[in-house]
């Protein structure tokens, strides 16, 4: 089974969807990783204000933000290995990687 952590920028929550204006973007993702771990898919996401130390322990997201600094975020890792930075795996690449549709999500 494929594990896929998103590492996501410093948001105001874990998920990002507070305050009076909630980003599309940010529920589409909240929406698919809920869908996907009820699926049984090993899915997380890291918010840097809430788990720098996530950050600083993958070495593969350290050198990417050492490198590029917090304009690379989010950045998404599949079995450890970069495969997306500075925008969120689409619906279709979530499904390609899962083999799980996603038609349903509202598509970006």
């Amino acid at each position: 089974m494929k594990t896929i952590e998103i590492f996501d920028p410093a948001m105001c929550c874990p998920t990002g969807l507070c305050g009076p204006n909630i980003n599309p973007e940010l529920m589409r993702m909240a929406t698919v990783t809920d869908t996907l771990k009820r699926r049984g898919i090993n899915i997380s996401r890291h918010n840097l204000k809430d788990e720098p130390g996530a950050f600083v322990s993958n070495s593969v997201v350290n050198q990417c933000l050492q490198e590029q600094g917090a304009e690379a975020l989010p950045i998404t890792l599949l079995d450890g290995e970069i495969v997306l930075s500075k925008d969120y795996p689409s619906n279709k690449q979530l499904s390609e990687w899962t083999g799980i549709p996603l038609d349903f999500v509202p598509v970006r």
